[in-house]
């Protein structure tokens, strides 16, 4: 059963995002706690280092030690980061296509992620007020 390299992987990318989820929530009320609410401080600070994470890991596993199997690069890359903070995931992508030199692309998807998406929150907002 545990052959299946889906099976295997998918296995990964869970336990890998449970443990994201999960340090994002605490780290989140710590700050709060700690700091206050008046600036969200949490998300800050995950956002950033999930960023410094990504950046790191990916290239570690890539340019350094290329023997780290598959699974592992997984659940730390697409799970625990992925849950942690979807914001590393948009940074790495927006450097990628910076880097292919696709610069106007890498603008559209940066400033587009972040403004089109206050505006679906907003709209979230808007069509969730119209339920009853």
């Amino acid at each position: 059963m545990l052959q299946d390299p889906n099976l295997r992987q998918s296995l990964a990318i869970s336990f890998g995002a449970i443990a994201g989820a999960l340090s994002r929530y605490y780290l989140t009320l710590w700050f709060a706690q700690r700091f206050g609410i008046n600036f969200p401080y949490g998300t800050f600070f995950i956002n950033l280092s999930g960023c410094l994470a990504m950046g790191f890991f990916t290239t570690l596993t890539i340019e350094k030690v290329a023997i780290i199997p598959p699974e592992l690069r997984l659940m730390v890359a697409t799970g625990f980061l992925g849950a942690y903070t979807t914001f590393s995931t948009y940074s790495l992508e927006s450097l990628a296509l910076m880097r292919s030199g696709n610069l106007l692309t890498a603008t559209v998807y940066w400033l587009g992620s972040a403004i089109l998406g206050i505006i679906s929150v907003q709209l979230g907002v808007i069509l969730a007020r119209f339920c009853r």
